[in-house]
């Protein structure tokens, strides 16, 4: 069996993390902690892009009234995202919260974290222990005997076994850092020491979308192949729907789970005839809305058309001004070059 495979199995609203549930996707909203209202808008158009949990930061006390109000309403679970005041960890659990993600770095220590957990426990909702790279209890991080995945690792395991040993083992595990390599190594060391908590995987900080998102792909896809990681998100500074894109992008990759189209389209070279790149962006913007897990090519020429794309369930190879048009290997029909987009759209309508 796989490591995700042989967790225990927590619930988060009515999303399962480990245990051998699909690994689920999860972003973070960016709109003030206390607009309620803008936090729904993007709490609705992350629903629409596949997201399946949520979480919010909750930054001061005063903040609480509009948690509550976001909780109270929100069509996703969502996880309450508390730092420094454990006050706040403890309302947040009476107010809604889905699951609360608590630091140990930055809590205030074991004995705070007492009063958290009997108010998770009476809530019935599960905690993250979220252990960053940057924010590390400050005795571990001066210890010149481990590595940074070591520390990041055993901070996090010490805090479980804390947790466990008060009797609340209803839990989830984070150890991020922004590189790549150190994330990795931290989660395979996790996956060893505690076997049995679902782990949330991430590259934290990876940056803007085009950096963030190669970097979330080559670490988290190594972890993934590997059965580590029961939920995942990709932190990027950016639109939080993009997040949820490339989520659900990566998880298709690795066939592990499939939300939403795959386009294959070759990179174009001198034998192009057409503007295969615009083509295919529109492509791409025309099955943005579309949620079926089809696969739709968009080849430049007959050398990349049917042959290398066969597998395709609908697509396009293209020629001098025109395209092919076929389905699951089998030429169509041929169009001009401004009407391929609508009628590979046309043709996808038919196949439901």
């Amino acid at each position: 069996m796989l490591p995700n495979q042989k967790t225990n199995q927590v619930m988060v609203g009515n999303v399962p993390l480990g245990g051998g549930a699909p690994v689920a996707v999860q972003s973070m909203l960016n709109a003030r902690a206390d607009d309620v209202d803008a936090n729904l808008r993007q709490i609705d158009a992350l629903a629409q892009a596949g997201c399946e949990i949520v979480r919010i930061a909750i930054p001061r006390r005063d903040c609480l009234d509009s948690f509550e109000g976001v909780c109270r309403q929100s069509p996703l679970p969502v996880v309450a995202d508390i730092h420094f005041d454990p006050q706040i960890a403890i309302q947040a659990a009476k107010r809604g919260a889905a699951k609360l993600r608590i630091n140990p770095g930055n809590i205030g220590g074991l004995d705070a974290t007492v009063p958290v957990l009997d108010a998770a426990r009476e809530a019935g909702i599960p905690i993250r222990i979220g252990v960053n790279a940057g924010s590390l209890d400050q005795a571990l991080a001066a210890r010149e005997d481990l590595t940074l995945p070591q520390k990041l690792a055993e901070s996090a395991a010490q805090y479980a076994r804390f947790c466990e040993e008060c009797g609340f083992t209803d839990l989830v595990v984070s150890a991020k850092a922004h590189d790549v390599m150190t994330t990795v190594r931290t989660y395979r060391q996790l996956a060893c020491d505690l076997p049995h908590i679902p782990l949330h995987i991430g590259i934290t900080e990876a940056g803007t979308q085009f950096q963030g998102i190669i970097k979330s792909a080559s670490g988290l896809g190594i972890l993934l192949e590997e059965g580590i990681g029961d939920t995942l998100r990709i932190s990027l500074t950016d639109d939080p729907v993009n997040e949820v894109r490339a989520c659900w992008t990566l998880l298709a990759a690795l066939d592990l789970r499939r939300r939403g189209p795959e386009i294959i389209s070759c990179p174009t070279c001198g034998r192009c005839q057409v503007n295969l790149i615009e083509l295919a962006g529109q492509v791409e913007e025309r099955l943005r809305e579309v949620t079926a897990p089809v696969k739709v090519a968009v080849m430049g020429c007959v050398v990349n058309g049917p042959g290398e794309a066969r597998d395709a369930d609908i697509g396009v190879a293209c020629g001098s001004g025109s395209g092919i048009v076929f389905v699951k290997g089998q030429t169509i029909r041929k169009v001009a070059e401004d009407e391929i987009v609508d009628t590979l759209m046309q043709e996808l309508d038919k196949l439901g």
